[in-house]
């Protein structure tokens, strides 16, 4: 399997306050882990800068103004844009470029540049609604992937799948309404966004949601995807899979209750390449988003990625 790698330096410079959970060194330790020779033959490429428009891909244009305003100028500066969420001076350009990896990793797997591609960026998406930018997440990298296979590539059917141990609570309210995108998602609950409940499922049976109860791990996990994801991916037949891959289900994350371990994020990502080999022409992209123990986020995003480069 080809499979590529997105990263950028400009990641590190989304700065948050000391002590916050997602800070830059979440990446530092992926890095590290990359090193070791499994990855020698990963394709490592900078990811390029979006444009502003492609935001409106999946928000409305005064939601980008919003974030934009909130922007700090002096270096050092760091806002508040909500609870938990905050920009300093080069936020808005991390974003813009974690959102450029996103949709040159559609282009990749459409034109057969690479199988699949998992993108290192931060900050993270999935938290990100409509109109409201929460969770960590200002713009939701994942849906604007989703939009840029079907604008750009023709996709009919894109199906996300969340397996970050917090409700994607911003993809579901993107695409609830759209019968050509399935959402599936695995969280604990109850646990901060406090959506995700198994009678949410769209429009029309679109969002498939299997909530985890606290303080369970590989065996639930393993079966909420068995008996609730893949029948939805089977029954969807998407032409493109895209992975909300967070590791925050890790035993050793700080934020949430699930004790899943690196061999379980092994196991989900061989079940969805089986599923994109069976209906989506090998064509996986896995987007990071939580994970905030860094022994945890290391070693489970390596299992991931090195399932993705074996297939």
């Amino acid at each position: 399997m080809a499979t590529r790698l997105y990263e950028h330096p400009i990641f590190l410079e989304h700065i948050t306050p000391e002590g916050h959970p997602e800070r830059p060194d979440r990446l530092r330790s992926l890095n590290i882990a990359l090193e070791h020779p499994n990855f020698e033959r990963l394709v490592r490429k900078q990811a390029p800068q979006a444009n502003e428009d492609a935001v409106l891909l999946a928000h409305p244009e005064e939601h980008l103004l919003s974030v934009m305003r909130q922007i700090p100028e002096e270096d050092g500066e760091i806002n508040r844009v909500e609870a938990d969420t905050y920009v300093s001076p080069k936020s808005l350009q991390a974003a813009l470029t974690g959102i450029g990896a996103a949709m040159a990793a559609v282009d990749d797997v459409f034109t057969g540049a690479a199988d699949n591609v998992f993108v290192a960026a931060r900050p993270p998406g999935h938290h990100a609604e409509t109109a409201k930018a929460m969770g960590f997440c200002l713009f939701n990298n994942a849906a604007i992937a989703a939009r840029h296979a079907q604008k750009v590539h023709g996709a009919e059917r894109v199906a996300i799948i969340d397996w970050d141990v917090h409700h994607g609570n911003g993809t579901q309210d993107i695409f609830w309404n759209d019968t050509s995108v399935l959402f599936c998602s695995t969280h604990q609950m109850p646990l901060y966004p406090w959506s995700g409940d198994k009678n949410e499922t769209g429009v029309k049976n679109n969002v498939v949601n299997a909530p985890l109860s606290p303080n369970t791990g590989s065996e639930y996990f393993r079966e909420a995807f068995k008996s609730r994801v893949l029948p939805a991916i089977a029954d969807f037949s998407p032409d493109l899979i895209i992975i909300s891959a967070g590791f925050d289900a890790h035993h050793r994350d700080p934020l949430a209750q699930i004790n899943l371990v690196g061999e379980d994020f092994d196991w989900a990502t061989g079940r969805l390449l089986e599923m994109a080999d069976k209906y989506a022409s090998n064509r996986v992209v896995s987007l990071l988003e939580g994970g905030y123990d860094l022994e945890g986020l290391a070693e489970s995003a390596a299992m991931h990625i090195l399932r993705m480069m074996k297939g």
